[in-house]
């Protein structure tokens, strides 16, 4: 009988640009790319913290499968998102990207 074997999914990556201290928290897709607002302040790593939160709530995975790479002091961030594939990241992407009916 032959074994099979569950070949895990290849994390994914994602740059987002943050717009900390927002009055309005949310994720948007603009012409530049997806911008999450965060009513965080960006001391001691808590806008990082709670795109990080943010994103992982969105994505529907836990907040430890989200892993900030680049971008501690950027506004610019790339997340290793675990558990997606790169082709579910776009077609969230095109979900933001959607005119609302």
């Amino acid at each position: 009988m032959p074994r099979y074997r569950c070949l895990p999914v290849a994390d994914a990556t994602l740059v987002v640009r943050v717009k900390p201290g927002s009055k309005r928290p949310g994720i948007a897709a603009d012409a530049r790319g997806i911008v999450v607002r965060v009513a965080a302040r960006p001391v001691d790593g808590a806008a990082n913290e709670s795109v990080r939160r943010t994103l992982a709530e969105t994505l529907g995975v836990a907040p430890t499968a989200v892993t900030l790479v680049r971008g501690a002091t950027s506004r610019e961030k790339t997340f290793s998102i675990a558990g997606r594939s790169a082709a579910q990241l776009a077609a969230w992407r095109a979900t933001l990207a959607a005119p609302d009916s």
